[in-house]
């Protein structure tokens, strides 16, 4: 199994934030999909669902958010867990950056605006 260096992980902009994909399909990777997500203070969260299951896991600052209609926080070392289908939207209403650690399934689709999107930092 080939190391993924961060430091090779290109940085993928979308939306206000920025994703860097460490295990993904086009990195090697046939089943999962993880990537570094950073996201701004103060960035408003943008609704949307995925068809797999995700999970969130915060290194530093604090995501926010909802899912499935139930508000959410989780700092450092914490959790979010996204279950497949449902509408969820994570930002980060503090003040510093917000770092996770996100992991879903390889070919994961999202549906934002009922368009079905496959989120570039995941291929």
């Amino acid at each position: 199994m080939p190391a993924l260096s961060y430091a090779d992980a290109p940085t993928v902009e979308a939306h206000g934030i920025s994703a860097r994909p460490m295990a993904v399909p086009s990195r090697g990777s046939t089943e999962l999909a993880i990537w570094y997500l950073t996201v701004p203070p103060h960035s408003d969260p943008q609704q949307h669902s995925v068809d797999r299951e995700e999970v969130f896991v915060v290194r530093s600052g604090v995501l926010s958010g909802h899912i499935d209609g139930a508000a959410v926080a989780a700092g450092p070392g914490d959790a979010l867990l996204v279950p497949p289908g449902v509408e969820f939207a994570v930002g980060n209403s503090g003040d510093e950056p917000a770092v996770a650690l996100v992991c879903t399934s390889a070919g994961v689709t999202a549906t934002v605006q009922g368009a079905p999107v496959t989120p570039p930092w995941s291929r």
